[in-house]
């Protein structure tokens, strides 16, 4: 029997453990999106890698059977989604995941210190934590264009849920870590469930399918390191209390996106969510990612 790599992400940590963790991931994070270019919210690695995209563009050979119906439900679904063909539906769920995480993190940049006026090393994560998830934002639109939609256009949410996202990283840490651990492993989740259903949906297509999932790997690893770091936040009462809140933030977060419960099996995500440990991640994603000291079993 193979001895498993990697304890659950919900193991409990000392406030001594999760201190050099706090160390370790500062060093991790530097090396990894190098110089935080704050006045662009990018990271000069990242930027790099985003260019190498954009300058060997890859594209469909046949195009959508229907653009049309992707910009008419991209933003808001309006048709039956049952009429709708896979791939059509796979691209407006992306949308729509994407658009929360960028107006998250449009509200979260100018409450958390900037780089300046960072003291703690947690303060420092946090900015550069945002950088890349704006470098997400950029490499979702990046799949968009893959897939031949050239006219996309990133549009708030409504008042009452922008509202939301602006005054949630004003909460203290003890009320806002806990569901910002739990929505980092509901990325987590999304993103692990995408990759079979390009195998799936592109298999025709297979030069197109090999770009978005050498893009989605920029998230994922990156992703995969925002749990652990977000994780390390939580002290013993708030992971006990982040597993019983994967079910109901996972059902909250994907009724705003019916796409989803087309394409997934939800309650499969939930139960992901439940059990993650960073085991069922490819060897080459561990390599470039991030993982706690206390999630590692010892040799």
């Amino acid at each position: 029997m193979t001895q498993l790599k990697y304890r659950s992400i919900f193991t409990p940590a000392s406030d001594a453990q999760r201190q050099e963790n706090f160390a370790d991931y500062w060093l991790f994070t530097q090396q990894h999106g190098g110089e935080l270019l704050e006045a662009d919210r990018d990271l000069a690695k990242k930027r790099e890698r985003l260019a190498y995209f954009q300058n060997n563009p890859v594209r469909l050979h046949k195009p959508l059977a229907d653009p049309e119906a992707f910009y008419r439900n991209y933003v808001k679904m309006v048709d039956d989604p049952k009429s709708l063909d896979k791939l059509t539906l796979l691209l407006c769920g992306i949308y729509k995941f994407a658009r929360h995480e960028w107006v998250g993190i449009k509200g979260a940049w100018d409450v958390v210190p900037d780089m300046a006026n960072s003291h703690s090393v947690e303060d420092k994560i946090s900015r550069v934590h945002l950088a890349e998830e704006f470098c997400h934002w950029r490499l979702f639109d990046e799949m968009l264009k893959t897939c031949g939609l050239e006219r996309v256009v990133w549009e708030p949410l409504t008042p009452f849920k922008e509202m939301i996202y602006e005054q949630f990283p004003k909460f203290p840490g003890v009320l806002m870590d806990t569901p910002a651990f739990v929505t980092e492993l509901m990325g987590v989740s999304f993103y692990c469930h995408l990759y079979p259903l390009f195998d799936e949906i592109l298999a025709d297509e297979p030069e197109v399918r090999d770009r978005l999932k050498a893009l989605l790997d920029e998230i994922t690893i990156d992703e995969v390191a925002h749990v652990g770091q977000r994780r390390n936040f939580i002290g013993p009462l708030g992971i006990k209390i982040a597993r019983y809140l994967v079910k109901p933030f996972y059902i909250l977060f994907y009724q705003d996106i019916p796409e989803v419960g087309e394409l997934f099996d939800v309650k499969q995500m939930i139960a992901h969510g439940e059990a993650f440990d960073f085991n069922q991640l490819p060897d080459y994603m561990v390599a470039r990612s991030w993982i706690p000291s206390y999630c590692k079993v010892a040799a």
